[in-house]
C-alpha cells in the first residue's frame, strides 16, 4: 500500500494535516457544519489550524541513538548542560527494524520514514516485495506545495534517496536515483555526490547542465551557495563523494558550506512558496563516524547538527505554522558515554580516524603500511604509543579476507576503534562489526523530537513508518469543509 493511499487518496485543495488533525477531520466536520454561528464555526476551525502545519521540516541525525547525544552532551556542555533538540516540548522513542533484519541499514530505515512501508535493508523506495511506493515528497509536490533535501551524504545515497526515488539496491542505484531527481524536479537538493550526476556515470550526459536547462541554479562551493539569490529550484553539489567531517574542513582547506548554510539556503528558496514546502535536513556523517567509534567525530558531527536543529526552530517560532521533527533513523555501533571514558583526549583529537588512514604509509613490497608510519600517525594525531603487538594487530584488522588493504574510509573504521578502546568509549568492537552486515548498526531504539503545528502526536513509543502517517494522515478536511459550505449556499 503506498503512502497515498494510507492518507486517504490523493492530495485535495494543497492542504495537508498532522495526524492528530486526521482525527479532528473524523470528529469535528459535523460539528463545524452544523453549528450555529459561524463564531462557532471558526473556533473549531482555529483548532484544526492549530495542529496543521503549513510547512515541514524532518531533521534526520542519521546514526544518532542516544549514545551519540550522550557522548555530544558531555563534550560539549559537560554533565549539567543539554543539547537545545532535548528542549523540544515533544519526545518519542521509535523502533527502526526492517523487513528482513531487527538491525535496519539506512536505506531501509530512510525507506519506513519516507513511504510509511518496511523494505529490505539496502532497498530504497520500494516495498519488500520490491514493488515502486510514493514518499512523502511526492505527496507534497502533488499538493502544490515545494519541497526539498539536504544531506552531508551524497543526495543519491540511503537517506536522501528514499526520499527522491527508488532503487532495488542502494549500492548499485545511485546514477539511477540521479536521474530520477531530475525527472521528478524536486525544488532543492543540496549535499555530496557530484560524481554521480556527471558524464562518467551517467553515460556520457551531464546531468548538472540537464538541471541547469531545466531552470536551476546550480552551486558547488560555500561562497557560491551563499551568492545564489532569487532562484525558484537549486542544485548544490559540494563534494564528489560524502562532505569533509567537520573535524576535517580546515585540513582540507575545504570550500563545502556548513549544514546550517545549506539548510538556512534551502529554506529561504522554499519558503518562497505561499502554499508551504517539505525539507528534509540529514546530518548524515554522525553514522559514519560512529562507524569508527569516534567519539570526537560524533561529537562534532551532533554538535553542527544540533545547531542546526536551533536554527530551524527559531525559524518555525516566528511563524506558528510549521512543524519540526527531529529523530534518527537508527543506531550505530552501541555508542555509550561509560565511566571512564576519557573527555579531555578525546577533545584534544583534531582530525577523523580517514583523516588519519591518509597519512600511513604502504611498505612497496609487503602491500601492508609500515610499523612507522602507523606508529607515527597513532601518536601525532590521537597522542597514543603503540606497541609492535598493537601495531601488528592493528596491521592484520585492515586487511579483507583476500589479504588486501582496506579503502581508507576501513581503515580508518579500524584506527577509531584503537582509539576508542585506548580512551574507553562505550562501543562495538571490531570483530562484531566486521560479522555485521550492515558495518555495526544495533537495533536500539532512538529518540524522536517535535515541536511546533501538530507536534503533540510525536508521544509514546513509535514505529518507524508511524512517522510520515502522523505528519500526513489526511489531506482533506478543508477540502471537504469547503465542498459542503458551498452546497449550503
Amino acid at each position: 500500500m503506498t503512502i497515498k493511499k494510507k492518507v486517504l487518496g490523493a492530495v485535495f485543495a494543497g492542504f495537508i494535516l498532522s495526524g492528530g488533525t486526521y482525527g479532528l477531520f473524523n470528529d469535528k466536520v459535523d460539528s463545524i457544519l452544523s453549528a450555529d454561528s459561524e463564531k462557532e464555526k471558526q473556533e473549531v476551525v482555529d483548532e484544526v489550524d492549530k495542529h496543521a502545519p503549513k510547512n515541514v521540516i524532518v531533521m534526520v541525525g542519521d546514526g544518532m541513538g542516544v549514545g551519540q547525544l550522550e557522548i555530544a552532551r558531555l563534550m560539549e556542555h559537560g554533565k549539567d548542560g543539554q543539547l537545545f533538540m532535548e528542549s523540544l516540548e515533544n519526545v518519542a522513542l521509535m523502533h527502526t527494524y526492517s523487513a528482513n533484519n531487527f538491525a535496519t541499514d539506512s536505506a531501509a530505515a530512510g525507506t519506513a520514514i519516507a513511504t510509511g512501508e518496511k523494505t529490505n535493508n539496502e532497498s530504497i523506495g520500494v516495498d519488500a516485495e520490491g514493488n515502486e511506493v510514493d514518499s512523502i515528497l511526492d505527496l507534497y509536490q502533488d499538493a502544490g506545495k515545494k519541497v526539498g533535501v539536504i544531506s552531508t551524504n551524497t543526495v543519491t545515497d540511503a537517506t536522501p534517496a528514499a526520499f527522491t526515488g527508488s532503487a532495488a539496491n542502494r549500492w548499485s542505484g545511485q546514477e539511477e536515483i540521479a536521474r530520477q531527481m531530475l525527472t521528478n524536479e524536486y525544488d532543492v537538493l543540496l549535499g555530496g555526490g557530484a560524481s554521480y550526476f556527471g558524464p562518467g556515470k551517467q553515460n556520457g550526459k551531464d546531468l548538472v547542465e540537464a538541471f541547469e536547462d531545466k531552470g536551476y541554479s546550480t552551486v558547488s562551493t560555500e561562497e557560491g551557495l551563499e551568492n545564489v539569490e532569487n532562484t525558484e529550484k537549486l542544485l548544490g553539489l559540494f563534494s564528489p563523494s560524502y562532505m569533509s567531517y567537520k573535524t576535517d574542513r580546515d585540513e582540507l582547506n575545504s570550500k563545502e558550506p556548513s549544514l546550517q548554510e545549506m539548510t538556512d539556503k534551502a529554506i529561504e528558496v522554499l519558503s518562497n512558496d505561499k502554499d508551504g514546502f517539505f525539507l528534509m535536513v540529514e546530518g548524515a556523517r554522525i553514522d559514519h563516524a560512529a562507524h569508527a567509534g569516534d567519539a570526537t567525530g560524533v561529537w562534532k558531527e551532533t554538535i553542527e547538527f544540533d545547531q542546526t536543529v536551533r536554527q530551524v526552530v527559531t525559524w518555525a517560532e516566528q511563524r506558528k505554522d510549521t512543524l519540526v521533527v527531529v529523530l534518527a533513523d537508527h543506531e550505530t555501533m552501541g555508542m555509550s558515554a561509560t565511566e571512564p571514558m576519557n573527555i579531555e583526549a578525546l577533545k584534544d583529537i583534531e582530525v577523523s580516524p580517514e583523516y588519519m588512514a591518509g597519512k600511513l604509509i604502504k611498505d612497496g613490497e609487503t602491500q601492508t603500511f609500515t610499523t612507522e608510519s602507523v606508529k607515527q600517525v597513532f601518536k601525532e594525531y590521537a597522542d597514543i604509543e603503540l606497541s609492535d603487538e598493537e601495531v601488528q594487530e592493528f596491521l592484520s584488522n585492515v586487511k579483507n579476507n583476500d589479504g588486501d588493504v582496506y579503502a581508507a574510509y576501513r581503515v580508518g573504521w579500524e584506527i577509531g576503534s584503537v582509539i576508542a578502546s585506548h580512551y574507553h568509549v562505550g562501543v562495538v568492537d571490531t570483530d562484531t562489526r566486521a560479522a555485521s552486515s550492515t558495518g555495526g548498526h544495533t537495533g536500539n531504539m532512538v529518540p524522536v523530537f517535535a515541536t511546533g503545528a501538530g507536534s503533540d502526536d510525536f508521544e509514546g513509543v513509535l514505529d518507524n513508518t508511524e512517522i510520515m502517517e502522523k505528519i500526513a494522515n489526511s489531506a482533506k478536511f478543508k477540502a471537504k469543509l469547503a465542498k459542503e459550505n458551498s452546497k449550503g449556499k
